[in-house]
């Protein structure tokens, strides 16, 4: 066997409550934890207040302790 470099992602698990800011184009910005269910998340942005639920789709990258939150342009 050879070795090689490997990238390895893991699904992150959303808890009910956590600010998330997800980064690219598709749902990307701050989101409210709603729910996380039966393989589906509940999202609510922080300033239009609308909800949405999708399929998992995240991986954790990168954790920051007192961010700013939401980010406002």
């Amino acid at each position: 066997m050879a070795e090689h470099n490997v990238t390895i992602f893991k699904p992150y698990q959303f808890e009910v409550g956590q600010k998330i800011r997800i980064e690219g184009p598709q749902r990307g910005g701050d989101w409210e934890v709603i729910g996380n269910s039966d393989g589906k998340v509940t999202l609510r942005c922080p300033v239009s207040h609308k909800e949405f639920t999708w399929a998992q789709f995240c991986y954790a990258v990168e954790e920051k302790e007192n961010a700013l939150w939401p980010l406002e342009d």
